[in-house]
């Protein structure tokens, strides 16, 4: 790889993230300095040149013990700046997670469409482009920023985990945890039917929330006797999944296994970690699972690592490539 123009950082908070992605690349971390002030405020800059070269910037915006997801949104807008002041030739924000993308159109009156305006924070500070993985809503925000948008997916690992898991004669049904997730659920199910060249069913769970308050319909379709994968983008307090483990444990499933390509865990999460009716949960690394019980996460949790994905998304960038392979399964 030619790494001559390339430059990688990671911001403080996304550090160990960075690290798996750069040893990926084979590269190493650029230098940068993170300062803190006494009334809250911070800086942050290169410590190397970044004149003329391709500069991208990791940062995974979601909130953890030190730092909340504004705070981190803060300090990588103020880090890219100061690369394009500094004479950046090309600046791309690499985030695993990104935050505010399920408030990405009007579902009451005056509501805010915030995916717009994080699109345009983040273009007012001169980003060139940003890489990002299953964001909830792919065409409100490739249609929400004007800079190159790449997006990359998690299907290829949730393929490459569950060929490997599920024994070659088990019957297979993919579950979407809600009819808005019917397009994610099938194009996992058509990946994973092509990799075990068999014709896989799929069901759905009819889903309803207003102002906040979930209501869990029943299961649409069959998965007696089957192995039910419950897959989506994201799992949050774990209201939905739970729900719909229920429901296909309760029709007759004998495996009901969770996949999501980001594990918020938020709220009484573990619940879903305790849950009986539930296998396994397999989540990404984007985020990782502080939140949770760890003897809970040994038990019921298995990460997989983006490091790899987003490492070859960059390197394709840089030389110019394609992506459309990337997405590929």
């Amino acid at each position: 790889m030619d790494t001559e123009h390339l430059t990688l950082f990671a911001l403080n908070a996304s550090h160990d993230c960075g690290e798996r992605i750069a040893a990926s690349l084979g590269i190493a971390l650029s230098a940068h300095e993170e300062r803190e002030f006494e009334d809250g405020e911070h800086k942050s800059r290169p410590l190397v040149n970044v004149r003329g070269r391709d500069v991208f910037v990791i940062q995974s915006l979601h909130a953890d013990a030190g730092q909340s997801v504004n705070d981190k949104l803060c300090r990588l807008l103020f880090f890219l700046g100061c690369l394009k002041d500094a004479s950046a030739a090309r600046t791309t924000a690499v985030i695993p997670y990104l935050a505010y993308a399920r408030k990405d159109r009007k579902t009451q009156p005056r509501d805010p469409v915030t995916t717009r305006y994080l699109a345009a924070l983040l273009e007012a500070v001169g980003l060139d482009g940003v890489i990002t993985l299953d964001v909830h809503n792919l065409a409100a925000y490739q249609n929400a920023c004007r800079c190159y948008c790449d997006h990359l997916e998690a299907n290829p690992l949730f393929v490459d985990y569950f060929a490997s898991l599920v024994p070659p004669d088990a019957s297979i049904t993919v579950v979407s945890p809600d009819v808005g997730g019917m397009k994610r659920a099938e194009q996992f199910r058509q990946a994973l039917g092509r990799r075990l060249q068999k014709d896989l069913p799929v069901a759905f769970m009819q889903k309803a929330r207003a102002k906040g308050v979930l209501s869990i319909g029943r299961l649409v379709g069959e998965v007696q006797n089957s192995v039910a994968i419950i897959i989506d983008d994201l799992i949050s307090t774990g209201g939905t999944l739970l729900g719909a483990a229920k429901a296909c444990k309760d029709q007759g499933a004998t495996q009901v296994y969770a996949a999501a390509s980001h594990g918020v865990f938020v709220g009484h999460a573990d619940r879903l970690l305790a849950a009986e009716e539930i296998e396994k949960i397999v989540v990404t690394d984007t985020i990782p699972p502080s939140r949770l019980d760890p003897e809970l996460v040994k038990q019921k949790l298995v990460v997989l690592s983006v490091a790899g994905l987003f490492a070859e998304a960059i390197r394709r960038i840089h030389e110019g490539g394609s992506l459309v392979e990337l997405l590929a399964t």
